[in-house]
C-alpha cells in the first residue's frame, strides 16, 4: 500500500490514478443504504471508463475487506471528471477490466 499522503501512480497508459488519496463517494444501494466507497482510480478500456473502488465504514477502512467494486463510468461533469457509476452488467468486461486494473497496479496492490 502506498504510504499516506503520498499519490499513487500507476503502471499502465491506460490507468487514471486518484488525484488524492483518500477521496470517497456516497452511493445508494439497491436497498436504499447508503454505501462509502474510496476511489481507487479509473481504467480506460475499450474506450469506456470504469472506476474502481474499496468499500469503506467505521468499522471497516479501506483495503481491509479485500473486495474491489468495478463501476462504470455513465456520466462526466464539464471538467471531465467521473459524476454517474452503474454496475458493469456483462461479466465477460467486468473480467478484462479487473485483469487490466490488477496489471496497472500490481505494484499498488496484491491480488490474490
Amino acid at each position: 500500500m502506498a504510504e499516506q499522503g503520498r499519490i499513487r501512480e500507476g503502471s499502465a497508459p491506460n490507468f487514471c490514478p486518484p488525484v488524492e488519496e483518500g477521496v470517497t463517494f456516497s452511493f445508494e444501494d439497491e436497498r436504499g443504504d447508503v454505501v462509502e466507497l474510496e476511489f481507487l482510480g479509473l481504467v480506460l478500456h475499450e474506450g469506456r471508463s470504469y472506476g474502481f473502488f474499496f468499500p469503506v465504514d467505521e468499522d471497516s477502512p479501506a483495503c481491509s475487506s479485500g473486495e474491489v467494486v468495478l463501476l462504470e463510468v455513465t456520466e462526466v461533469d464539464e471538467e471531465g471528471q467521473p459524476a454517474a457509476f452503474e454496475l458493469v452488467a456483462d461479466e465477460a468486461v467486468a473480467l478484462e477490466v479487473y485483469e487490466a486494473f490488477q496489471k496497472a497496479t500490481r505494484d499498488l496492490y496484491r491480488f490474490e
